[in-house]
């Protein structure tokens, strides 16, 4: 009997994520030089993925 394709292990499953959490937003805004230590977390305006 062979294993359905969505049992995949997670290894396997490389995929393109299209949306960030927070602290990999905040990551990307203080690159970019938009957001400093201080500023709420709440509200972070839109990042693009790399």
């Amino acid at each position: 009997m062979s294993q359905h394709p969505s049992l995949k292990s997670a290894s396997k499953i490389i995929a393109k994520r299209n949306v960030l959490k927070r602290f990999e937003r905040i990551d990307a805004l203080k690159e970019e030089g938009k957001w400093k230590e201080g500023d709420r977390a709440l509200g972070l305006p839109k990042t693009k993925t790399s």
